[in-house]
Formats: structure tokens, sequence, C-alpha cells
């Protein structure tokens, strides 16, 4: 039997002997109503005969508990106080002991653990610091009004803020009165039983209600303090004309308009440039293209490979970016005005202002009152500020699109997603690509053997990869310079492609008139309900991060329509467990929940289990044996933690491991489950095989050795 198996039992029997000492030894009747009604009548006449002493003592008791955090002592006691010392004196002597034990354990975390934990996570704890120092004050305030936390937690980790000590003391006392005084009053309910069937009593069931309803209360007043705070210099208006107006018609904006045509609610959609935004104008749509034809170009030219005779391929590279344009004009209905109008939704073409809080004018001219508003603006290329690059040609992933002339020398600025695409398709068209990364790897958000990978098909195809180079200046607008660990490198270049990431569109459209903050990242700051500094406004996609996928902007835009539209009645927190992601190049890189790096970086214990696709039969017969499988689960255990796949259509097989985290599917039921013979996707099963034979029982497989041999007789 495992090791945690034993552990179970061994806990089951003690708790069984104690159980059978406890009645043994006939414990069980110091606990009956006489006994603990004698007890009390004997507390009660002490009080009165040393009233002084009694209080000191339970408020010196009550500061020690409270102090060494004691989890559940502090409500006991209080209920105790109200019992001994009646509602007034109870909430008097209660308040001060709790405030000042309080204080006592966070003084000790403060002490004990502060420096350590901001040593360690002080990068994590940023957001929370500031936050805590901007309005500590107020957030200890909500979490003592409402006691869904244990008051002993927020002092331990209260203690490991920068909030100060005196604001911590006055805050819990206050904060803390209501639940005192709810809690005391039920401790007077309970020491005036006089029998078993007092526990019937309407005043004592009256404070058992009010001790449940109480945190429920609590939280509904201190949201409407806030909101009222927020809200404080904005008229609201008496009736709306839309149930919800939505800025931009990019992915996140078309499935929050859709969602609420979908159930009936009156939408406005507002978008100033083209329907179907970045994905389907200049990002997704245009470069999965452009890479088709790059590939299927480098496919003819390896026709040697399949026992073909290598043809003389020709192409005109205008008619390679008309035949992209073609494919953006064959999927732009999917976005298009007529088809969301036919939907229900009424779409604007015009500029956004948020004019306030459920205003929102378009072009200067009309304004619509809603009752709430999705953000959802999307992103644009960053361009950095390079002295002398205003003098070159500069080219980002809006602007590539506009090409007829193939570069003959292009530069690179970027080893991410974008920059891997796109270098690795122009490389394919002919052009002489230099890609310049400032960090040590392509790809640096994968594991190291998977951006080697990538690293080496791109030098194998004549990409001039460069990493652990950063630009510093572009001189006569055709030369990169570039320092590096060696010294300084200089790249000739016709254009130049900056593939450095997406900035969110935050400006120009009244975020700062309404002061709705913005976080480090440059996206607008949500909570975990997407809603910004106002809860009737809502942002999703690229604007709010934390992840710039098409698919994770629409996976945002579901909950940020619908609690847009429900709340307060129904409301739901993203969930962002199971996001995953794939880089179109050649090998395709496609990843869901962790990977080793990240697992390492985070402590998170794993085992990891690969398989190489140069072992799979349909891979050797199509010639694409490169690449691999590489899954990371609980150690001991077959629950996925995160799986990354490198080869052909990684991104269509990881769709198997997406499904199987989602769902709570482990390696051996991938392993039960039949898959086609020969496919691609045999790899993941392949992968499961190789967890389940590292994990064979030892001892049964040589007992088994046993059996069969002395079968053979």
């Amino acid at each position: 039997m495992p090791s945690a198996g034993r552990g179970r039992l061994l806990v089951l029997f003690v708790i069984v002997l104690a159980l059978a000492a406890f009645f043994a030894a006939g414990a069980q009747r110091y606990f009956t109503f006489e006994n603990i009604k004698a007890q009390q009548a004997a507390v009660d006449a002490y009080y009165h005969a040393h009233p002084g002493q009694t209080a000191l003592a339970y408020f010196a008791l009550y500061i020690a508990l409270t102090g060494l955090s004691l989890a559940g002592a502090a409500t006991l006691l209080t209920l105790l106080g109200g019992a001994i010392f009646g509602l007034l004196w109870g909430t008097l002597i209660v308040s001060f002991a709790s405030s000042i034990g309080a204080t006592v354990a966070f003084l000790a975390s403060r002490m004990v653990l502060r420096d350590w934990v901001q040593s360690r996570f002080g990068r994590s704890l940023e957001t929370i610091n500031r936050g805590i120092e901007r309005e500590g004050g107020l957030y200890l305030f909500t979490l003592r009004l409402i006691p869904a936390v244990p008051y002993f937690a927020i002092n331990l980790a209260m203690g490991l803020t920068p909030i100060r000590t005196w604001t911590f003391y006055w805050v819990s006392q206050l904060g803390m009165l209501a639940g005192t005084i709810v809690y005391v009053n039920a401790g007077t309910q309970l020491a005036r039983i006089e029998s078993p069937r007092g526990i019937l009593s309407w005043q004592l069931f009256g404070a058992l209600v009010l001790l449940g309803v109480f945190p429920l209360a609590a939280k509904k007043i201190v949201d409407a303090v806030k909101a009222r705070r927020v809200y404080a210099r904005w008229s609201k208006p008496a009736r709306f004309e839309r149930n919800l107006i939505v800025i931009g018609a990019g992915s996140a904006g078309l499935v929050s308009a859709y969602i609420a045509a979908a159930v009936r609610a009156k939408v406005t959609l507002v978008e100033k440039h083209r329907m179907g935004g970045d994905c389907l104008n200049t990002g997704c749509v245009p470069s999965k293209a452009l890479i088709k034809s790059a590939r299927v170009l480098s496919q003819m030219r390896r026709a040697g490979e399949y026992g073909l005779r290598a043809p003389a391929v020709a192409f005109d590279f205008a008619e390679v970016m008309e035949r992209v344009q073609r494919v953006v004009r064959a999927v732009e209905p999917h976005d298009s005005v007529e088809r969301y109008t036919q939907l229900g939704v009424e779409c604007i073409r015009g500029e956004a202002r948020i004019t306030s809080p459920w205003t929102v004018q378009i072009d200067g001219q009309r304004t619509l009152s809603t009752r709430a508003i999705i953000i959802a603006a999307g992103a644009r290329p960053l361009v950095p500020p390079i002295p002398g690059i205003e003098h070159a040609r500069v080219l980002t992933s809006d602007t590539v699109w506009e090409l007829r002339e193939l570069p003959k020398r292009l530069a690179v600025l970027g080893g991410g997603p974008i920059g891997c695409e796109l270098a690795q398709a122009f490389a394919r068209f002919g052009a002489r690509v230099t890609q310049v990364e400032m960090l040590p790897r392509l790809l640096a958000r994968e594991d190291p053997e998977v951006s080697e990978l990538v690293r080496a098909q791109f030098a194998a195809e004549g990409v001039d990869v460069r990493t652990g180079h950063r630009a510093t200046r572009i001189e006569g607008g055709r030369t990169l310079v570039c320092e590096h660990a060696g010294g300084e490198a200089r790249f000739e270049f016709d254009a130049l492609l900056c593939a450095l990431g997406r900035v969110p569109n935050t400006a120009g459209y009244g975020l700062e008139e309404l002061g709705i903050p913005i976080s480090k990242a440059r996206t607008v700051e949500t909570d975990d309900y997407l809603q910004t500094l106002y809860p009737n406004i809502y942002a999703c996609g690229d604007v709010a991060g934390p992840y710039q996928f098409t698919h994770t902007a629409s996976h945002q835009a579901w909950y940020a329509a619908v609690n847009a539209l429900f709340a307060p009645f129904k409301r739901f927190r993203a969930d962002y467990s199971v996001i995953p992601w794939a880089t179109f190049t050649d090998p395709e890189v496609a990843r869901v929940g962790l990977n080793e790096t990240e697992a390492k970086e985070r402590g998170i214990a794993y085992e990891v289990t690969t398989f190489g696709i140069e072992e799979l039969d349909r891979a050797i017969a199509d010639e694409v044996a490169h690449g691999m499988v590489k899954v990371l689960t609980v150690p001991g255990k077959d629950r996925i933690l995160g799986a990354t796949l490198v080869g052909e259509h990684a991104g269509d097989l990881i769709i198997e491991y997406i499904a199987a985290m989602k769902h709570g599917i482990g390696l051996n039921k991938i392993l039960g489950t039949i898959h086609i013979y020969p496919t691609l996707a045999e790899a993941n099963k392949y992968a499961a095989g190789a967890w389940k034979r590292a994990h064979a029982p030892a001892g049964a497989l040589r007992k088994l050795e046993r059996f069969h041999a002395w079968m053979r007789g």
C-alpha cells in the first residue's frame, strides 16, 4: 500500500481511538446542558464577587490568544464575553482586546516574516503594495466589516504589507465593531438558556440568523458605499437608451455584442475603423494566409524529399500579397456590419468617447445613455524610440500588408511569436532576413529546448538569428546598430520590421476624464469580473490583458458581457486556468498550462514526460519527423499541469490536452482512448504511454513475471 494510504489509515485509527477513549472515560458528562449551566453559574458568581479581576483576566487572555493567532479562539471568547459581561460591557471589553491582540499578531508577522516575504516575492507583490499604500485603510476596513476571511489570517497577511501600525489598529477597532456587537449579542442569548427547550427561543434563533446574515449584509453595505463614492460626481440618468454599448469591433467587441443580442438586450457596437479589428484585417487572418503561401513554396522546394523531381518554382510577391487580401475579403462577411445587424446589434461607424459612467458620445455629436459599457479597444504595434528610426523604412504587423515588392534585406526586431512567424515567412520568399532579439533566445516564454528547435530550423532556412543583441540606433536609414556581449554589430537592411509586441489602446476615448486607472502593463485595470473602477464599465481583450490572443479576447468577452448584462443578480469570475496559445512557425509551437521553465520559477513540483515525434509513423511518412510532445504532471499522478507540442499541426494537436485540463482528464484516460492510425494525433497517446511506463508498478510486475514462469511449468 502507498505511504499516503497508510498515513490516511493511521489518522483514521487515531481519530477512532480518541473517540473511544473520550466515551470510555465518561468525558461526555462534562458537555451535558446541566454541567455547562453549572460552570456558567460558577463563573457568574466569581464575576459578581470580583468584577475588576475577572474583566482584567479575560482582557489579558483575549489579547494573548488573539496575538498567538489561534484560529477560532477569538470567536469562542467573544461569545463567552457576551455571556459573562452582557452586551454593553462585553462589546466594550472585546472591542479593545480584539484590536490590541490583532495588532500584536500584526507586529509579530511584520517582525518575523515581512522582510523575507518582500525580498523573495517583492516583484509579484508590487501591485498589492502600491494598492495598500494608496488605500490600505479602506481595504482593511472592508475585510474587517465582512468577516469572510478569518481575522487571524488578516492580521498576519497585513503584517507583510506597508500599512502603518496606527492605521491598522484604528481601522481594525472601527471595522470589527459591528461584528463584535453581533457575536457578543449571540453570547448573551446563549447565556440566557435555562433548559434545552430554550434553544428554540426566538431570541436565540434571531441572534444566530443575524450571525449568518451579517457578512452578506455587510458586503452589500460596503459595495454600496464604494459605488456611491466612485459615482459621487456623476449624474445618473433616470432611464437608459441601451443595455450595453461596446467600444471596438475586434474579437472581444464582436463577441460581447453577439452575446448581448443573443439574450435580447439592446446593444450598440461602435467601431471607428474596420469591423473585425486587428485579427481580421492585420493580424491572424492575413498572417496565416501569408504563412501558408510561404509553406507551400518551401514544400515545393523540398520535392526531392518526397521522391519527386524538384520543379522550377516561380512566383510574384505582389500576387502573393493580393492572395492575402483575397483571404481577408473572404472572411470579412463573418465580421461584417450586415451580419451583426441581422443578429440584432446596432453597428455605428464612428469615434466613441465615454463622457460619464452611463453615456457615450459618438463623433462629438450624438450621445447615447447605457446601463453598462464594455471597452474592447484593442492594441497597436509598439515602435521603439530608437535614435534614427524616423529615417528608416519601418514596417509593423499593421503596415506590412501594404507591401507589393519583397524587400531584399529585411531586419526583424523581436524574437516573439509575431517576429518569428514573419521572419520565417519572408525568408522563404527569398528575403535575406536578420532577426534581432535582446533576450538570450527566441520565444523566451517557451522552454529552452523548444526555442532551440525553432532556432535550428531558422538557421537551416537561412535566417540570421542574433539573440542577445540590443538595438541602439539606426544610421543612414539602412543600418541597424546593436550592442551585444562581444561589442557592437551592424546589419544592413532595406526595410525594418518592428515586432516587439503590442501596446493597449487606452487613450482618446475618455478613460483619463473618468479617472479609470491604467496598470503597469499599460492595460485598463480590471478586477476578477473584468470591472474597471466603475462597476458598470468593463474591459476585455488586448486592452485589458493579461493575454493578447484572439481566443482569449473572445473568452474574456463572454464574462464581460454576461456580467455587464446580469450584475448584480449574477456574475462570474474570469477563468484563466486553462489558457492555450500557438506560434505558427515551422515547426509549430503550441502550449497550454505550465511549462518547465514556469514551474521552476514558481516552485511548483512536477514530473516531465517527453515523446519525440521522430518516432511517430505518420510523421516519418510525411517527412515531418521532428519535434516533441512534452507533458508536465503532478508527481506520482497523471493529472496534467501543462503540455507543450512542437511539430507539424501542433496548434491542432494541443486541443486534446486543452480539453483534458479543462475537464480534469488525466494521462491514463488519454492512453485509454482510441487514436486513429496513422495520424499525428497518436503522439498524444504515445506521450501518455511513456508516462505509464515510467510509473509501472515494479513490484506487481515482478510477481507477474513469477506467475507466468509458474504457468509455463
